[in-house]
């Protein structure tokens, strides 16, 4: 078994912890996205089925910054021109052909598709569905944006709006159809987004009443909205968090761009909506990973509120290498933060006292990074939870900027510990006098050789201190005793006062051990997240007399087999190969190979002096064929020689010779049957 490795892993599963704690804080779209994206969406034709499937990559990459666009000649523009100049195109394929269209510029200018306009006016006044007012109306958006000179407006705009209002429900959410009495949040955004395209394409201005409700229901909306402890927001619904949350984002926008009066939405739930698809990583699924894009992308760009996230390049300060405390703040898609200056409220440490107060942080423009470059006396290794503060400069900005009153960001602080007075001793049981003691380095193995008996103990002791002084409890310490037939025991050593130490009473402990008698290795294990000279120390071994195990006391556990003993590579195995025996001369064998070929020419010329030939041969069909297949037969005999000469073995040589020998004997019957028949007709003429 692989030496220390139930220690190794004991004491990486301590720091994995750690660092997913300090994981938790959302960070801005980095590089890591786009070189996700590629992956996700690339190549932009082929292999999408839809126009909707090319707009979704099409706009993540355009979000993104990531130049992949298609040319006027390709796939996705020839989609977008075919499914424009059909007449028989659904209203979802024109309205996500716009959208694509709107991203490659297929079709520009003044150049409108004909019975386009009409027929999306048509679809939106006949509507009675949720979806068959969004794609109409929002399609009929899309060709007011993106076709110069056309003037197009709703001229029942306000009937339109009642009608999708109609739909809405008293808790904010909405229906898809009147019919329907399941309501969606989903949905909601979808309504949002409808009823800002029938605002922006009315030709007057709509009744405010209507707006007003609206705006009421936008509120109680956000009412049912889910909540995270560490202040994250999401929506819920039947097509999960992440596609319902993404479809109210967009909607708010729509909707508080085309209303100047502007929505009053609570700021620390538009700052925890960004927290929620920051804080979902990077999604494996396309449609997940094109809402968090463009949903972060609303929240980037919209009249109510713009979040600023604050962020950490790392949550864990080492005080050996005197690192500084880095804080950046950014957009959620990692642009540039207006004028604003950043508080280091306090910092508390686990036992929830305060450290540092009111410390403002300094700000280095090459770096656009505000730092802490000192920490007072007091700050020791541990964790802390630090709690920022972000001061806007209100004159300084133009956008609405919104941020978290208080960031509360978990802090590692790492140190090297000082480990003092490190002994191991044996013990008298009775009387507890030192029988034998070692003074230990466990910054290093040692070679420490100990003996005891049943009636004795084992004691281990050291302390740890801080950088500060102060005695440090780490998260795991733990003795390890390891038997020559690799049976295992492992101990917790305990933390008492200013020392930690471990006595093992052997005589509590021979049923544990298995009454296993002989060599036993120490190994000594202490981890901490804060500490950053963890050991792992191979002390040394003892000798355990033990008494003998009675008849029914249990047996030590088998143990699992090396696996890499078993399945790794093998001793090499090196051949020695006869020595080859001495040939004859070449011209030798070429002499024997001539005396072997003679026979077969004197055989050839007495055939000719004899005079053979064929006139015996058989001539009815059935006497023919069966000579032929007698002396084809005779040739697979000396074939077969041939190939056992050559490759063959003697059984499969034989195995062959006896089908052949079969075969040979009937037809050779039937042969000289035919034979027999023809010489009695002549003697009978």
């Amino acid at each position: 078994m692989m030496e220390g490795g139930i220690a190794r892993f004991l004491v990486l599963l301590i720091l994995s912890v750690a660092i997913c704690n300090a994981a938790t804080v959302p960070h801005p779209i980095s590089d890591s996205h786009r070189s996700a994206a590629l992956d996700v969406f690339l190549p932009l034709d082929g292999p999408h089925k839809s126009l909707e499937e090319a707009y979704e990559a099409l706009k993540a990459l355009e979000i993104l910054g990531i130049d992949k666009k298609s040319d006027p000649s390709s796939a996705g523009c020839e989609n977008v021109v075919k499914v424009l100049a059909s007449p028989s195109s659904a209203l979802k394929d024109v309205f996500y052909a716009l959208s694509v269209n709107g991203i490659l510029k297929c079709k520009s200018g003044e150049d409108v598709p004909k019975d386009i306009v009409s027929k999306l006016q048509a679809g939106a006044k006949d509507a009675k569905l949720l979806l068959d007012f969004y794609y109409p109306v929002r399609g009929l958006v899309l060709v007011k944006e993106q076709f110069s000179g056309t003037d197009l407006t709703l001229g029942d705009a306000e009937a339109i709006f009642r009608s999708v209002k109609g739909l809405s429900q008293s808790d904010g959410r909405w229906r898809y159809s009147s019919n329907n009495p399941e309501s969606s949040t989903f949905a909601a955004g979808l309504a949002f987004e409808t009823l800002a395209g029938v605002i922006s394409l009315a030709p007057s201005e709509i009744d405010q009443s209507l707006i007003q409700t609206l705006k009421t229901g936008i509120l109680k909306l956000f009412d049912s909205i889910q909540k995270y402890d560490d202040g994250t927001f999401y929506f819920d619904g039947s097509e999960g968090p992440i596609s319902t949350t993404a479809s109210v984002i967009r909607g708010l926008t729509s909707f508080a761009a085309s209303e100047s009066t502007g929505l009053n939405l609570r700021g620390d739930k538009i700052v925890g909506l960004a927290k929620f698809f920051l804080g979902v990583g990077i999604p494996g699924d396309a449609k997940d990973f094109f809402n968090q894009i463009d949903a972060l992308a609303c929240l980037e760009d919209n009249r109510f509120s713009v979040p600023l996230i604050l962020s950490l390049p790392t949550t864990v300060i080492s005080l050996t290498k005197k690192e500084p405390l880095k804080v950046k703040v950014s957009t959620v898609l990692g642009s540039k933060a207006p004028a604003l200056s950043v508080k280091l409220t306090e910092a508390l440490n686990s036992k929830g006292s305060s450290v540092i107060n009111n410390q403002e942080l300094k700000f280095d423009a090459d770096s656009a990074t505000y730092f802490l470059d000192s920490f007072p006396k007091n700050f020791d290794v541990g964790k802390y939870t630090f709690v920022f503060e972000i001061l806007l400069d209100e004159s300084a900005n133009e956008k609405a900027y919104i941020t978290e009153a208080q960031t509360k960001v978990p802090i590692a602080a790492t140190g090297a510990i000082s480990i003092e007075n490190a002994e191991i001793a044996i013990l008298d049981s009775d009387v507890g006098s030192v029988e034998s003691q070692k003074t230990l380095d466990l910054t290093k193995d040692g070679a420490v050789s100990l003996s005891a008996n049943h009636l004795q103990k084992l004691r281990l002791s050291f302390q740890l201190t801080t950088p500060l002084g102060l005695v440090f409890k780490p998260h795991q310490a733990f003795l390890k005793l390891k038997h020559e037939s690799q049976v295992e025991h492992i101990f917790l050593v305990k933390t008492s006062g200013k020392k930690a130490e471990l006595v093992l009473d052997f005589l509590g402990l021979v049923e544990k051990l298995y009454y296993l008698s002989g060599k036993y290795e120490i190994q000594l294990t202490i981890g901490d997240a804060s500490m950053e000279n963890s050991v792992l120390s191979n002390i040394g071994h003892i000798e355990l007399d033990l008494p003998a195990r009675p008849e029914k006391a249990p047996l030590p556990p088998l143990q699992p087999t090396d696996l890499y003993s078993r399945y790794g590579p093998k001793a090499e195995i090196s051949h020695i190969f006869r020595v080859p025996e001495k040939l004859p001369a070449k011209q030798l064998s070429l002499v024997f190979l001539g005396l072997i070929v003679l026979p077969f020419i004197a055989f050839l010329i007495g055939l000719t002096r004899l005079g053979v030939n064929i006139k015996s041969f058989p001539s009815s069909v059935g006497a023919a064929t069966s000579a032929l297949l007698f002396h084809g037969g005779i040739g697979a005999v000396l074939l077969l020689y041939v190939l056992f000469w050559l490759k063959l073995d003697l059984f499969t040589t034989l195995k062959a010779l006896s089908l052949l020998g079969v075969f040979l004997l009937f037809v050779g019957h039937r042969t000289l049957s035919g034979l027999a028949a023809a010489s009695n007709k002549l003697k009978s003429a």
